[in-house]
């Protein structure tokens, strides 16, 4: 049973969630613990590392894009405090999110004869724009299409964004966080090479919906018992989350003896 989805998406970045909805959705899906990680940006309602609202523990999270050299991967920081580094960082960021989204919007209108209504503001995300894609009177129905078609990468409509090495991500976050963790490493164009990198992070993401929503593991050739065994032979921390963008929770997540160990380490009363 899913007790702690650790990694979940609110309006502050990509999501649909806001802030006031994420405790009692949480509980209604009998979650005890939730993340808040949303893509390069703290959140401004969470004012401590980890807080209590609602009898739910939100933990204050971000996930930070990186390049690993050979391939980009997604890191996950727990347990966030703002740091001067990371803030300007993180507005720098922002700053590249609103001129990236503002292309990828103008190319998909364009090609598709449409009107998307969006304005690019900090936090948008390519799911943003699937949504509006979908609920546009262009010819797509669900947002996997939108990404397979048009802004998925290698496709008409992506442009890359400007992202900081892995090693300059990891050491921002781990000023800002407790823990450090790399998030579906199963998703990367080579899972192997993202897995290389656990000796100088804390955690891997070993429990994910690969499948769901368009995720898949890149290869089909590995699972979570493997990631486990990394984690293990490296001393890294497991957990698990949904990766939600939508309104559901504890599609994937850790139970309450996995969340444990996790919370010992962000300083929790699990």
């Amino acid at each position: 049973m899913v007790a702690a989805d650790l990694h979940v998406h609110t309006t502050n970045s990509d999501g649909t969630f806001r802030y006031d909805e994420v405790a009692p959705a949480a509980r209604a899906a009998g979650l005890d613990a939730v993340a808040i990680t949303d893509h390069d940006r703290l959140h401004p309602a969470l004012d401590a590392p980890v807080v209590e609202r609602d009898g739910i523990t939100l933990i204050h999270g971000i996930e930070l894009r990186v390049d690993a050299g050979d391939q980009r991967v997604d890191l996950l920081g727990y347990g966030a405090r703002p740091t001067d580094a990371l803030t300007a960082e993180i507005d720098r960021l922002q700053r590249d999110r609103v001129e990236r989204g503002r292309a990828i919007v103008e190319c998909v209108e364009d090609r598709l004869g449409v009107d998307l209504g969006i304005d690019p503001g900090p936090g948008l995300g390519r799911p943003d724009i699937a949504r509006a894609v979908v609920a546009s009177d262009a010819d797509y129905d669900a947002i996997p299409e939108v990404f397979d078609d048009l802004i998925g990468e290698g496709d008409p409509c992506y442009v890359a964004r400007d992202v900081p090495s892995f090693e300059r991500g990891r050491e921002l976050l781990a000023e800002a966080c407790d823990l450090v963790g790399l998030a579906h490493p199963l998703r990367y164009p080579d899972p192997e090479a993202a897995l290389d990198l656990a000796p100088r992070l804390d955690a891997l993401e070993a429990v994910y919906p690969y499948g769901a929503r368009g995720h898949t593991d890149s290869t089909g050739t590995l699972d979570e018992a493997h990631v486990r065994e990394v984690a293990d032979r490296n001393d890294c921390l497991v957990t698990g989350g949904s990766d939600a963008h939508d309104r559901s929770l504890g599609e994937a997540g850790l139970s309450a003896r996995e969340f444990e160990r996790v919370a010992v380490a962000l300083g929790v009363d699990p």
